[in-house]
């Protein structure tokens, strides 16, 4: 098992025995690189309490600057998410949106929004007010960018944006299939070329299972980021959501996930791994957390109470934070 970090793409077709065994190899990488530390995560957008940590309600809200409008219609979202957003969809509204966040006590937020047919978050033309809220008001600012393009790129990164957020997919069927884009996996790869060119700081995100729950693509993705070392890596997994045309579709098993975690952590030793905010809930979001744990990842994003315990009796360093957990690559190197 010495090798595994040589043949990651095996970790997909790996049987209990063998995924263990990654998953010891992927925590024991963790542990050299970052020390016995993990950062719990829980952001204002979504309620969270335990006996441990409960989110603040102003903390850290996520804005659509397209309102509930999206292009694309993704079958896993067809625009629910967006529901989910305070709107702001000029550049005037959102920083008099910011204003108003930060008198309620927010110390940062995401900016997002449905894409454009292209695949891309229109963000251009609000550049501007994001340097303005960042020179003006001082929160913590990270954008969802879609497709993106190395002009942007840099205008973002003179705006002082503290991250970048894409969702990366290394399969031209699920592209197709699922988000019903237009563009290819090659398209991907030149937005994180661009963004590593614009030396911004990136987090690109990895969905497990999205096409309709079976791994697909989740290694080519993470290819691709392993070429343009980014701040951290995020990964997320399909979740069911109702009204929408996959909302009876299997989520991917809690084993598949772990097998990705194990698969990005030794592939990428040295890059923060985060399990996001975006994972099946009840019964098997537990058993993903404390797979987690066992993988060294470096944060999780509304941890279950029991993979909270977990790291405890691991005697990890554990500590709490009402951020995005995009930014556990300035967390971790601070604390380094």
């Amino acid at each position: 098992m010495s090798n595994w970090k040589n043949r990651c793409e095996q970790l997909l077709y790996a049987g209990k025995t063998e995924l263990e065994e990654a998953l010891a190899m992927a925590q024991s990488s963790s542990w050299k690189n970052f020390g016995k530390r993990i950062r719990f995560y829980a952001p204002s957008f979504m309620h969270y309490k335990t006996g441990y940590f409960h989110s603040a309600p102003a903390t850290f809200p996520s804005i659509s600057i397209t309102g509930q409008f999206c292009a694309l219609k993704c079958k896993h979202c067809s625009g629910k998410v967006l529901n989910t957003m305070l709107p702001a969809v000029t550049p005037e509204q959102l920083f008099n949106l910011c204003i108003q966040l930060k008198r309620k006590g927010a110390i940062g937020c995401l900016i997002s929004g449905g894409c454009l047919p292209n695949g891309s978050v229109p963000l251009e033309q609000f550049t501007d007010a994001i340097a303005k809220i960042k020179q003006d008001l001082g929160l913590t600012v990270v954008v969802h960018t879609g497709v993106i393009r190395l002009s942007l790129a840099k205008k973002l990164k003179d705006a002082g944006v503290d991250a970048a957020l894409i969702d990366i997919i290394g399969s031209n069927e699920t592209i197709k299939e699922i988000y019903q884009l237009n563009v290819k996996v090659q398209d991907f790869d030149t937005s994180l070329k661009a963004l590593h060119e614009s030396e911004i700081p990136y987090v690109p995100h990895v969905l497990v299972g999205l096409h309709y729950g079976k791994l697909k693509g989740e290694f080519k993705a993470l290819q691709m980021i392993s070429k343009y070392p980014p701040s951290a890596v995020i990964i997320i997994a399909l979740m069911p959501i109702p009204g929408t045309p996959m909302k009876n579709a299997s989520p991917p098993t809690s084993t598949d996930i772990a097998k990705v975690l194990a698969m990005t952590k030794l592939m990428m030793p040295s890059t923060p791994l985060v399990l996001g905010c975006m994972r099946p809930k009840g019964k098997t979001k537990e058993e993903i957390d404390i797979l987690a744990v066992e993988a060294g990842v470096n944060a999780i994003a509304f941890p279950a109470e029991k993979a909270i315990e977990l790291a405890e009796s691991l005697g990890l360093e554990i500590t709490f934070s009402s951020m995005c957990c995009s930014q556990i690559y300035e967390d971790i190197w601070r604390n380094l």
